[in-house]
């Protein structure tokens, strides 16, 4: 849902979703939200989604209440094993993004964010 919502406001702002910058913010955005769901769910909670446009980028935030388990440091993602089958969503994240990072919005909640340039 995440997803079709980020595609469908990008749209709706001009950006076709076939465009490179709405393609990268939709993957970002499921990977994103696929992490706050996976590992920043609090029972009762759920996650937010925020987006946002500028003539330089598109911005994608997703906040969740779990601010004690924080992801790798952007400068560093961490690979998993060639084994695993999971853990590569923030190498996605790294690679689709031009910028991304973590920070604490209160002490319940955490939000990763990740701008794909619009150039």
């Amino acid at each position: 849902m995440a997803r079709l919502l980020v595609e469908q406001q990008l749209e709706d702002w001009g950006l076709p979703h076939t465009s490179p910058v709405t393609r990268a913010a939709v993957a970002v955005t499921a990977e994103l939200a696929a992490n706050a769901a996976t590992h920043g769910r609090t029972p009762g909670r759920d996650f937010e989604l925020r987006l946002s446009l500028t003539a330089a980028h598109a911005r994608v935030e997703v906040s969740d209440t779990r601010p004690d388990r924080l992801p790798p440091s952007p400068d560093a993602p961490l690979a998993p094993p060639d084994t695993a089958t999971t853990g590569r969503g923030l190498l996605l994240v790294d690679a689709f993004a031009t910028r991304w990072g973590c920070e604490q919005r209160t002490q319940l909640v955490k939000t990763v964010w990740a701008e794909v340039d619009r150039c």
